[in-house]
């Protein structure tokens, strides 16, 4: 998803060797590398989707995604593929065909709108998605409903529903990359964020999808405690009693420079705290990692899931850095952290 773009970290490593003329014991052996998987699923078709947002079997059997718009297509407006089993995807045009005129008073310069998310709920999808321009967070995400995926339906329509939630130069946070979770109780929450003060969440409300309480600060849920703090994409996946959030690490949009990885921590709560394997707070730059670079495919994430698939985007090394969606299962270890099967 588009992050703040500054120069990264140099990061300086002294050695220190001791003259005592005592034999020092052997190094702990650093810890495994996570398993990663062989490949992805083989998908064929039109797999230039950046920031996918997975829908499996929207109101029917076929798989949706929702991706970044291009200047290109659609004058920047999210774009929609379609596929009848998830492997081979069509592009399918654009949500608009211009971006509406509220969200270019909002955030002059916009080009194209980012990172959809789309939710479905007592029968309405809910797609939400962010407008920016690059390296700033005077930003909004909007929010657009349906009631149903299938263009050829005659109810087929997306309804500019307006902003979310909005972020100016004196904020502290970045208002993109939404990510739609409901708790026990049906109550909806909406992470998001990128870069500034890391992850943060607010209460939602149906039917309107908006903030439950404008007036309250939004919920702290992650933050890599590290300039440039480079983490967003945050998404939220329910199983077994535990809220697991995703998110990426790292740079996107450079093509075979990108350096985007998938991260994890898990918590009982939905508002958190999230903790990582080892225990640590991700509020304080814990996280557990889930997927790095595998051969050409570099910097995978801007992830999503539905129905225990995950969905990201990766750069292709083989195609000049190209961008491909990946898309693959999510399992469960014995200790119920995930894990990405490999291809079928």
């Amino acid at each position: 998803m588009t992050p703040v773009r500054l120069a990264p970290l140099l990061t300086v490593v002294a050695a220190v060797i001791g003259l005592t003329g005592v034999v020092a014991p052997p190094a702990e052996a650093a810890p495994p590398a996570p398993a990663q998987p062989e490949e992805p699923w083989r998908l064929s078709g039109d797999l230039a989707a950046h920031d996918p947002g997975l829908v499996v079997g929207g109101g029917g059997d076929n798989w949706y995604v929702f991706a970044t718009g291009e200047e290109s297509k659609g004058a920047g407006n999210i774009q929609i593929r379609s596929s009848p089993d998830g492997h081979k995807w069509t592009y399918e045009g654009t949500v608009w065909d211009e971006i509406p005129k509220w969200v270019k008073d909002a955030v002059p310069g916009v080009k194209n709108l980012w990172a959809p998310e789309v939710y479905e709920a007592n029968g309405m999808y809910y797609l939400y998605y962010a407008a920016s321009t690059w390296g700033h967070n005077r930003s909004v995400i909007g929010l657009a409903t349906n009631e149903t995926l299938d263009p050829a339906d005659p109810a087929y329509e997306w309804v500019d529903r307006g902003e979310v939630i909005g972020s100016q130069p004196d904020d502290d946070y970045n208002a993109i990359d939404p990510g739609i979770v409901e708790d026990g109780s049906g109550t909806p929450w909406m992470a998001f964020g990128s870069y500034w003060s890391g992850i943060r969440m607010v209460q939602l409300d149906w039917p309107s999808g908006k903030v439950a309480d404008p007036d309250q600060e939004p919920l702290r849920i992650a933050d890599r405690k590290a300039s440039p703090n480079a983490i967003e994409a945050a998404y939220i996946v329910k199983n077994d009693g535990y809220y697991y959030l995703f998110t990426s690490w790292g740079q996107c949009c450079q093509g075979s420079d990108s350096d985007y990885k998938i991260m994890v921590g898990r918590s009982k709560k939905v508002t958190g705290p999230y903790v990582d394997r080892d225990g640590r707070k991700l509020l304080e730059g814990g996280g557990t990692t889930v997927l790095v670079d595998q051969g050409n495919r570099v910097g995978p994430g801007g992830q999503s899931a539905s129905d225990d698939i995950i969905a990201y985007h990766y750069y292709d090394k083989s195609a000049n850095g190209a961008t491909r969606l990946a898309i693959q299962p999510l399992v469960w270890d014995d200790d119920g952290w995930p894990e990405l099967q490999n291809k079928d």
